[in-house]
């Protein structure tokens, strides 16, 4: 199975499982692409997740269902897996990082400038190989790059400004 599909499955897994998210970074900029040659670079998918011990422990529950290694940076997320480290990981807004072959997805609880209910309240849905995919909006994810400003946000901003601005405008109402 490709990453593509890996992710996909993924996504619709966590959805039936009642996991809240949004596909948030460049992969979810890529959802906003009027064609291919408009799809951005980028190593991982972000999803970005409340900050909710239960719906941060569904997440890993289905992660390691469907084969994914769970991270701390570069140490194995311990165990047990329990309510109480999920709480302490929201409590301290701390990346976890799911791999599984050639996909790479980090469940950040953080979103520079955003809390997760106005990024939830404004996203949209797109529905890709017969799975609804909630991305944050263009506008958010744009801004929260800027707002975070490191140099591969910067990179990533300046290198694709035009396709961006482009991007934006169609976003609009």
């Amino acid at each position: 199975m490709n990453a593509d599909s890996k992710f996909y499955q993924l996504l619709d897994a966590l959805q039936r499982e009642g996991v809240r998210f949004v596909v948030i970074g460049v992969s979810g900029a890529n959802f906003w692409a009027f064609h291919g040659g408009q799809i951005f670079t980028t190593k991982d998918r972000d999803l970005f997740l409340p900050p909710d011990p239960d719906n941060e422990l569904r997440a890993w529950n289905v992660c390691e269902r469907l084969g994914f290694d769970l991270w701390i940076s570069d140490e194995p997320l311990g165990k047990p897996k329990d309510h109480f480290l999920a709480e302490r990981i929201t409590e301290r807004r701390i990346v976890i990082t799911a791999t599984a072959s050639d996909l790479i997805v980090d469940l950040s609880l953080t979103m520079a400038g955003f809390a997760f209910d106005d990024v939830w309240n404004e996203h949209r849905v797109f529905r890709v190989d017969g799975v609804d995919v909630p991305v944050a909006r263009l506008t958010h994810i744009v801004e929260s790059k800027r707002i975070a400003n490191r140099a591969k946000d910067r990179l990533f901003l300046e290198t694709h400004a035009e396709a961006l601005r482009q991007l934006l405008r169609a976003e609009k109402p």
